[in-house]
């Protein structure tokens, strides 16, 4: 198993308090919410568009617990957003960061090396005041430094409660926060971005997985993981590795034009309630080997685990185990047309790590669904 975890950054003046939201660029903001509402469970309480002034997009904000995203599609052709969405499909554009300094964590990141690309500034209404900045990552996602401990309302100045009627969303979410965000990057620029994460975040390498770790015979991957001090924010990095077709990383490279967030992971309490749940609304999950299940060795690795295999089997949940606990995870099919970004549910019992037990499992599951679009 890869390494863990090691040298941290320099400390920062500013505490990183979580992830604030994950935005998405997408083609139909209107039919991406109701997605979100109808197949992942999550409550829209917010809205931006023409009817608030916005004439060239539209944005709803859907949460799930402390789980925040932000879809935004273009209302006029020609626009940024709008050849941002058709050379990259829908996908990630920013992931937000609580602090408790906008303007020290900004500077900080501006000191280590980041690219600036919003100087800290307020927006202000009738319920408060919400301090911002961001700074450019890696392809054309962007980080955003947040303080809204000024703030009532549900999202920003700007934005109003959401006008439109959706399904009702299920009383106690699918998934209550989310556990992190993946970057895929280009072949040679994995330790790049690592010790990008652990500057400007003052972050840790919490684990390393190299050539031979995370491989099967056709998809093979490197990958690092970064977090801060507290371990609040979380975000491996991972570049293909040399194999003998094209692997999930280059496909995704491939497809999303360039590096960009591959998958979000969103935390669970219960992963079968909402497997069940989401699946029901027409979520499509990986299906996990029957082999997996079948390994008289997978209870005697794991131990005691929360829920019995026979129910894990059924849903296709895969578990992994490591020195603090176990985990619970599965993955989603992608969620657009293109085979790019796609989620992850993670039920965590005292475990830190990231399913490394799986990886293999996963990877063949991932390489039926290649070479059903014939991209393997």
């Amino acid at each position: 198993m890869g390494s863990t975890a090691s040298a941290a950054g320099p400390r920062t003046p500013f505490v990183i308090e979580g992830f604030d939201s994950v935005g998405f660029a997408v083609g139909n903001a209107f039919q991406s919410a109701h997605f979100l509402v109808t197949a992942f469970g999550m409550t829209p309480v917010a809205y931006r568009g023409p009817e608030t002034g916005s004439r060239d997009a539209c944005s709803y904000v859907l949460r799930a617990g402390a789980a925040r995203f932000v879809v935004t599609g273009p209302t006029r052709s020609r626009t940024a957003l709008g050849e941002h969405v058709a050379e990259h499909g829908d996908s990630v554009v920013d992931v937000g960061i609580r602090v408790s300094n906008v303007e020290a964590a900004f500077r900080h990141a501006v000191a280590a090396g980041a690219s600036g690309l919003d100087e800290p500034h307020e927006l202000r209404d009738a319920d408060g005041a919400v301090r911002l900045a961001s700074f450019a990552a890696y392809g054309p996602v962007r980080h955003t430094f947040v303080d809204r401990s000024a703030y009532r309302a549900a999202y920003l100045p700007g934005y109003q409660p959401c006008p439109h009627t959706f399904p009702q969303p299920p009383p106690v979410p699918y998934f209550t926060a989310i556990d992190h965000c993946v970057a895929a990057v280009e072949a040679g620029r994995m330790d790049e971005w690592a010790d990008f994460y652990q500057r400007v975040l003052g972050g840790e390498l919490l684990a390393e997985f190299i050539d031979g770790e995370i491989s099967t015979r056709y998809s093979a991957l490197r990958s690092k993981v970064v977090a801060d001090r507290l371990r609040r924010v979380r975000f491996p990095v991972v570049e293909p590795a040399p194999s003998e077709r094209a692997s999930q990383v280059e496909e995704f490279l491939r497809f999303h034009s360039g590096p960009g967030v591959q998958h979000v992971a969103l935390a669970t309490g219960d992963i079968l309630r909402a497997v069940d749940g989401m699946r029901a609304a027409g979520v499509q999950f990986l299906p996990a080997p029957a082999a997996y299940y079948e390994d008289p060795d997978l209870l005697a690795r794991m131990g005691p685990i929360s829920s019995p295999i026979s129910e894990l089997r059924e849903r296709g949940v895969l578990v992994d185990q490591d020195e603090n606990g176990h985990l619970l995870q599965i993955l989603t099919k992608p969620v657009q047309d293109r085979p790019t970004g796609f989620f992850e549910l993670i039920e965590r019992h005292g475990s830190e790590g990231f399913g490394v037990g799986n990886f293999a499992a996963l990877f063949h599951a991932i390489e039926r669904e290649q070479d059903r679009r014939g991209n393997l």
